[in-house]
């Protein structure tokens, strides 16, 4: 079953350009594997620190291993000198489960 994957970050002040350098390097790493579909990247308007990724997957299972793999631990690990607070994760099936 399909899932979005919602990611929410708050990046401190003046590290956009790192944060843009790390997020790109995530969706590339994401592409690599077996599962990943897209993923898109939101900007706040009122607040350009907040960034959140929504991220589409085939399933749960696939993010999973996505979301326990070497490479995407690696490149979390960078987040931290750049995050005012950690990461958040929510995520969704797509459509209403009755």
């Amino acid at each position: 079953m399909t899932v979005k994957i919602l990611i929410k970050r708050q990046f401190k002040d003046g590290a956009l350009k790192d944060a843009h350098e790390m997020l790109t390097q995530a969706r590339i790493n994401a592409m690599g594997f077996k599962g990943y579909i897209s993923s898109e990247t939101l900007s706040g308007c009122d607040n350009p620190n907040k960034v959140n990724v929504l991220s589409l997957w085939q399933n749960k299972e696939a993010w999973d291993l996505y979301a326990k793999s070497d490479v995407r631990k690696e490149n979390e690990n960078k987040y931290a000198n750049v995050l005012e607070n950690p990461t958040e994760y929510e995520t969704f099936i797509l459509g209403m489960q009755m």
